[in-house]
């Protein structure tokens, strides 16, 4: 049997990638491009982690007090009151000698009120808000950067020249008008009226891959076969370009929320009765110094889907492009060496 070969701390990168290049030729061969997609994705241990966090949010945000008709098993509601169980409304859950989580695990404000109950509230209004403005504001820009960014000329100029006025003017403005205007109805209201001014970087990103992408000489087949704009566009140009609108997409969910939280905070979003994360930080900003966790929790959900939203960004944009690979280390270099050897070894006792 033959001695694996050392090797030698001093790879330059260019060793390093021709490596990873063909481990990774080797282990996607014959698979479809889709396919490779999901390997890499599911590779991504970042995003794999934060997409099993948001799952366990979403899933805890919608069956604790459940969603629309259908009743939770959390015992209460954010409506209901309940007598102060400790002082000043401490959270029941406690650590010592086990974890034990009482009546009210997250508190209670001053009048009674769960805390736990009113941040699954929130969570959900809050979700709902940027769920639809990723889709809404996503499809509003896929749509307005196709056309410019296929037809050119006049139209991408008229197109882009507005897509500049609306980025030029401070989204928080434009979202605090709007979120006065219907901030009292439903979330999805708030969410249709934010769509609006939050497509603009997706609208530019898209042009910019129908710009790249109409010189290809696929499309110059399909012209020829005699495919009219419209097909080609939706059904040639747009699957190819699929990997920059989900990534961005994604990224608009993570500065949707934010924006729903900043505008919420600001009074100009989701209002009383109802609730939603931002607006439970502006209703209890006065009582950070002496009752925290009426701020902490709202704060931490807030964080954690955003950051969860980013990370799970971060996976699709190295699934999508080869090019966001990573240098593999030393170790998994040795692993791939010696496995490398041990097949050699064994296809040269073979003969």
């Amino acid at each position: 049997m033959t001695t694996p070969t050392p090797i030698s701390p001093q790879l330059d990168t260019e060793h390093h990638d021709a490596v990873e290049n063909a481990i990774e030729l080797k282990e996607v061969e014959g698979l479809s491009q889709g396919r490779i997609v999901l390997r890499r994705f599911l590779r991504h241990r970042g995003a794999m982690a934060s997409a099993f966090v948001l799952l366990c949010v979403v899933v805890l945000a919608t069956t604790s007090i459940g969603w629309g008709p259908i009743p939770g098993w959390w015992k209460w509601t954010p409506t209901d009151l309940a007598p102060v169980v400790n002082s000043g409304g401490a959270p029941t859950m406690s650590f010592s000698g086990g974890i034990t989580f009482g009546e009210h695990p997250f508190g209670q404000d001053n009048i009674g009120k769960d805390v736990f109950a009113l941040v699954m509230r929130g969570t959900q209004q809050s979700l709902l808000v940027m769920f639809v403005i990723g889709l809404l504001a996503s499809a509003i820009g896929i749509a307005l950067g196709a056309f410019a960014g296929f037809f050119r000329g006049r139209l991408d100029n008229l197109l882009m020249r507005f897509t500049d006025m609306v980025i030029t003017i401070p989204v928080i403005m434009v979202g605090a008008i709007l979120g006065a205007w219907v901030g009292g109805a439903s979330p999805i209201t708030l969410a249709l009226a934010l769509s609006v001014v939050t497509w603009t970087s997706m609208a530019r990103l898209v042009r910019g891959e129908f710009l790249s992408l109409r010189e290809r000489e696929f499309v110059d087949a399909a012209r020829v076969a005699g495919a009219s704009n419209g097909r080609i566009m939706f059904k040639h140009i747009l699957p190819n370009a699929v990997g920059v609108i989900i990534v961005n997409a994604t990224l608009l969910m993570a500065a949707a929320i934010l924006l729903e939280t900043a505008l919420s905070y600001l009074g100009f979003g989701i209002t009383y009765p109802d609730v939603s994360l931002g607006n439970l930080i502006n209703e209890y900003q006065t009582a950070f110094a002496t009752r925290p966790w009426l701020f902490w929790w709202p704060g931490l959900f807030i964080v954690t889907i955003a950051l969860c939203i980013n990370f799970i960004g971060d996976g699709l944009r190295d699934a999508f492009d080869p090019r966001q690979r990573r240098i593999p280390t030393r170790r998994a270099l040795a692993r791939a060496a010696r496995r490398a050897d041990r097949k050699s070894g064994v296809a040269t006792a073979q003969a």
